[in-house]
């Protein structure tokens, strides 16, 4: 399996117990879409490898914790700390309308409404209270623009663009 073939789901933070059980933080909207997991993919020096779940729960604040098959002692769970984890995008419904995957939409030209294009979406900071758009400018200034309920008025995923209105001013800061 490929990266350009999945999505990132989170990582591996911690340990959790003796026994080779980790606790996962799931980097993701809504955590209780994936309670259903029984295999995820471990990013291992650049190769994803796939681990098979005997045990997965979630638990508050987007984390689980989760046992793999295989991994029976706290030495070969304290091999995985830190690695990131990937599923195959395949999973994910189609979505439509204004509703996007962050992934889906990393690499999209940021259309203002006033300003036009403004920059390249390089991701979604996905800070619980307010989550932010860092773009990168034709002169590569970066943008932070706050993802308000309103802020997106259009996915384009034919031309790869996302359509904003943001207020006015605010892009400007960054490229004065």
């Amino acid at each position: 399996m490929k990266k350009a073939d999945c999505f990132h789901l989170g990582y591996v933070a911690k340990l959790h117990g003796f026994k080779g059980e980790v606790s996962l933080f799931l980097d993701v909207t809504n955590p209780e879409d994936y309670r259903t997991l029984d295999a995820i993919f471990i990013d291992l020096n650049d190769q994803l490898t796939p681990f098979f779940l005997e045990s997965f729960k979630l638990k508050n604040k987007g984390f689980a914790a989760a046992k793999f098959e295989g991994v029976t002692s706290e030495d070969g769970a304290r091999k995985l700390l830190r690695k990131d984890i990937y599923l195959p995008a395949q999973i994910l419904p189609e979505l439509t309308g204004l509703h996007y995957y962050d992934h889906e939409v990393a690499g999209f030209t940021i259309v203002d409404a006033r300003l036009g294009a403004v920059g390249e979406l390089q991701q979604i900071v996905d800070f619980k209270v307010n989550p932010l758009f860092q773009i990168i400018s034709p002169d590569s200034k970066e943008i932070l623009i706050p993802l308000l309920k309103d802020t997106v008025t259009k996915v384009d995923r034919e031309k790869k663009e996302l359509h904003v209105q943001t207020p006015e001013g605010l892009i400007e800061i960054y490229l004065s």
